[in-house]
């Protein structure tokens, strides 16, 4: 069962770029980045730049992630993968990550969310732009077990290159 990703989400003038595996299946099913409901992204995001996503409209959420120089993509555009779960992924295409990049200046981070996304996009950035710090988070879906306290802790780190006062 091949599965496609989304287009990225971003504004030029974005300073962070969080770079996800591949969209788990009930994502897929809403067409929306972190659709299943208890994936704590829009949560965790939240936290970060002190606004409540969970309670905004889908559209509104990516709006609020624009406004707040973040974007939004995947590290796959498209794999084989049987139902949600990272492991099962095989036969991955990779986004252009190294173009998308390109269209934005004011980049000071990549985050990347979760293990895959962390092996997969450390290899293929990584002679791309030495100058961006990089984070490894604690991946945000419900599969990885992790108390949300420590995985926000972790993701709480984004709001430096964000220029946002630590919490």
């Amino acid at each position: 069962m091949r599965k496609a990703g989304f287009p990225p989400v971003y504004a030029p003038d974005a300073r962070l770029l969080i770079l996800g595996s591949l969209p788990g299946d009930a994502s897929l099913s809403q067409s929306r980045y972190y659709g299943h409901p208890q994936n704590a992204f829009w949560r965790l995001v939240g936290g970060v730049i002190g606004v409540d996503l969970q309670a905004m409209a889908y559209e509104a959420r990516l709006e609020a992630l624009k406004a707040a120089h973040i974007a939004l993509w995947d590290v796959i555009a498209e794999a084989h993968r049987p139902g949600s779960l990272d492991g099962a992924i095989r036969e991955e295409r990779a986004n252009d990550l190294p173009g998308l990049i390109s269209e934005l200046p004011d980049l000071q981070a990549i985050a990347f969310n979760g293990g895959t996304a962390t092996k997969l996009g450390a290899k293929a950035l990584a002679d791309v732009r030495p100058d961006l710090a990089r984070f490894a988070l604690p991946s945000s879906s419900p599969a990885y077990t992790l108390a949300f306290e420590r995985k926000a802790a972790a993701w709480a780190e984004l709001r430096r290159p964000l220029g946002l006062a630590e919490a």
